[in-house]
């Protein structure tokens, strides 16, 4: 069984169901859309325009979340790194704020990911998104300099890559930190943060795969 199959199980005909953006919920999103050609009866929050036109092309019934707040039964998403207590770092997909929404907005919040993503501390593959408000991004940097944080902004093809929001992502190199929650309260002071790649205590299950997401392990929150 993979990761994918496992997430499944735990959607039933009429839920609302938060897709999140990344590998992982490509894959999860792709094997949703077979399950409703073959008649399960779901509709999907997308925490992306990207996962909402992969979920539109599989004729993945959506909504938007303004529809669905309060009864999103689930969100299924994938994550750059997951600690021994189920923190967690995303946002190497650049969708970290919406998926953060979507994630909050859900009663239950389960995370795929392979075993390379198992660290000891957050921090440990060095980086962590910031996405910032493009007028601040100035500020935001000299800040971070003042915190020890080295930032740059992340660029794609040539140029300033923007979020689904209109923002700027800032990649921030950090060491392994046996307190997230506090980096990160220092990090949203700043004027001009909309908010960080930190997932703290937010997972409710993690779903562990080998190279081949053949499912592993499975842990739940404490």
């Amino acid at each position: 069984m993979t990761i994918y199959e496992k997430a499944i199980e735990f959607i039933k005909n009429g839920d609302v169901v938060g897709l999140g953006s990344g590998r992982a919920s490509t894959e999860f999103i792709k094997l949703l859309g077979k399950k409703v050609q073959e008649g399960l009866k779901i509709e999907g929050v997308p925490t992306s325009e990207d996962s909402a036109s992969l979920a539109r092309s599989l004729n993945i019934p959506l909504l938007t979340l303004d529809g669905a707040i309060g009864n999103i039964s689930c969100a299924i998403d994938g994550a750059d790194e997951v600690d021994p207590d189920l923190n967690l770092i995303k946002g190497y997909g650049r969708a970290l704020v919406r998926e953060k929404i979507i994630a909050a907005s859900a009663k239950k919040f389960i995370v795929l990911v392979g075993d390379d993503k198992i660290v000891p501390k957050l921090g440990t593959r060095g980086k962590l998104p910031v996405e910032v408000v493009p007028f601040g991004s100035a500020l935001v940097k000299h800040k971070l300099q003042l915190l020890g944080i080295h930032g740059e902004i992340w660029m794609k093809n040539g140029i300033h890559g923007i979020t689904d929001n209109g923002n700027l992502i800032i990649d921030c190199v950090i060491p392994p930190t046996l307190d997230p929650a506090k980096l990160e309260m220092s990090i949203r002071a700043i004027p001009g943060v909309v908010d960080t790649g930190f997932f703290i205590q937010m997972a409710d299950v993690v779903l562990i795969g080998d190279s081949n997401f053949n499912l592993i392990k499975e842990s739940f929150r404490k």
